[in-house]
């Protein structure tokens, strides 16, 4: 199976709102994996990385755009990257079975529908560029959004690719191409000196005669003097020869290069390449690392994550295996759906059964990221109980904080089982009846996934220092219970009549 990556950035850093909702937009599409999202404040801008095959990532791609065009308003946006769009730029990767070719087809089917349906101009960059001048990111975003305001149809040179000749008011144009591996890389000089980061940026860029297959920016980040890079060949320059020449030069001057990020992921590559270099080693790293040798022998992935479950350690717990359970309902509904479509005997609730599979899919995408988030509150919860006793008043309202965060995601775990458990007893109801009993599976899991879910949400609000806050909480959690048991018990008498003897 061929897979793409693909690493969208959006001009957003700062609010949460709109974050979560991009990381949904993009999750939201069956067969997509979400590796990485990093977002930066000072930058105002968040990095998500996400692989998937060719026709998924696209539509993940393009459900994101449409998310950032509603959400993000390049008029009142500030922060130190250059953007020139609400969602700025969107490279596809060619990773297993796929190619640089596939990646090309890919940016443009994307830039079409950009262009077409949110009226986005369209520039195509890196190896999908129409023009050469276009192959640079750098120089498809010189004047940013306030200057290809003025640019984009009134000089031809700035005709964009696909879309309307004219800037989108809000979220401006978005760049979107197909390129090789490509590592971000961040260096923090010890001062707050932008010009000397400025200077050093400029002595390493390719452009200026510095290191191959490297971008520069010289950056003031919160106080701090950054060296912004973007490493375009890593197997030329890689991150560890990058910060060597930005600590060189920073020591020419009398600074000194003091720590770096790496601003979404890394090929392993990578780090065995800095720990080959600096130790020194005559042979490959690779095969001295103890977890790829236990990774190449491991079991099961639900293996693993059933020891985990079982583990001495509280996370994962009830609340992550309930979403996990919601979502095994979630995949038996959309099963019975895809039993159902495109047969004779089914035809009259054929387009019906299409949408329900499409729900149930997103379903379980849904309920699996609630897995995820479920132990994520829990430890923010674990964290707030650890602050010091004194003085009292934080303590409770970091406390009170954690648990209301750790409440509402089982809610939300709740409330998406109870559509689970509808989407199942419709299955049972008019679905394939060679796969009613499965259906019924679907419903019974999607009320235990409920059931625990209201459990969590009332074991949280009554661990708060001021529970009445939270009251509706639990009477929400309550009322969408009975729901889900109604719908749990109709799905039961529905298999028990299609299975009776």
């Amino acid at each position: 199976m061929s897979l793409i990556e693909c690493v969208p950035n959006f001009s957003e850093g700062r609010n949460a709102v709109v974050l979560d909702a991009l990381r949904e937009a993009l999750t939201s599409v069956p067969g997509v994996r979400l590796l990485d999202a990093q977002a930066d404040p000072s930058h105002n801008r968040s990095v998500f990385t996400l692989v998937a095959p060719p026709d998924a990532a696209l539509e993940a791609a393009f459900r994101a755009i449409r998310v950032a065009s509603e959400r993000i308003d390049l008029r009142t946006h500030k922060g130190a990257h250059p953007r020139m769009g609400a969602a700025d730029v969107v490279p596809f990767i060619p990773l297993a079975d796929a190619t640089m070719d596939d990646c090309v087809a890919l940016a443009r089917r994307l830039g079409a529908r950009v262009g077409g349906e949110l009226e986005i101009p369209v520039f195509l960059y890196e190896r999908a560029a129409t023009r050469p001048e276009r192959t640079n990111l750098a120089d498809v975003r010189k004047g940013e959004f306030e200057g290809l305001r003025e640019l984009i149809g009134t000089d031809p040179a700035h005709a964009p690719d696909f879309g309307p000749a004219q800037i989108h008011p809000t979220a401006g144009a978005v760049a979107i191409g197909a390129r090789p591996f490509l590592v971000a890389y961040n260096v923090y000089l010890a001062s707050g000196d932008q010009a000397l980061a400025k200077a050093i940026a400029k002595k390493v860029r390719t452009a200026n005669g510095g290191l191959p297959a490297v971008k520069a920016l010289g950056l003031l980040v919160g106080g701090e003097a950054q060296v912004s890079m973007n490493l375009v060949d890593i197997d030329v320059t890689p991150p560890h020869v990058a910060f060597d020449a930005v600590a060189a030069a920073a020591r020419e001057a009398g600074s000194e290069a003091v720590w770096s990020e790496i601003v979404g992921m890394v090929p392993e590559r990578c780090v065995h390449g800095a720990a080959a270099a600096h130790l020194r080693l005559r042979e490959a790293v690779a095969a001295h690392v103890l977890e790829a040798k236990v990774r190449s022998t491991a079991g099961p992935t639900l293996a693993d994550w059933m020891d985990s479950v079982a583990s001495v350690s509280p996370a994962p717990g009830g609340g992550t295996v309930s979403a996990v359970a919601g979502a095994m309902a979630a995949a038996l509904a959309a099963m019975v759906g895809r039993l159902t479509v495109g047969r004779k005997k089914y035809v009259a609730v054929d387009v019906e059964f299409r949408q329900l599979v499409e729900q149930a899919e997103s379903l379980r995408v849904r309920l699996m990221r609630l897995g995820d988030e479920d132990a994520a509150a829990f430890n923010a919860v674990s964290a707030a109980y650890a602050l010091p006793k004194e003085p009292e008043a934080p303590r409770k309202d970091a406390i009170q904080h954690a648990l209301l965060g750790a409440a509402k995601v089982p809610l939300e775990t709740l409330r998406t089982a109870s559509q689970v458990a509808a989407l199942a007893a419709r299955a049972a109801e008019a679905g394939n009846r060679n796969a009613v009993s499965d259906a019924g599976v679907g419903a019974l899991l999607a009320g235990a996934a409920a059931r625990g879910a209201a459990y969590n949400v009332r074991i949280n609000v009554a661990g708060m220092p001021r529970p009445a806050e939270a009251s509706g909480l639990v009477a929400e959690a309550q009322q969408l219970l009975q729901e889900t048991q109604r719908e749990t018990e109709r799905a039961a008498a529905l298999v028990e009549a299609a299975i009776a003897g």
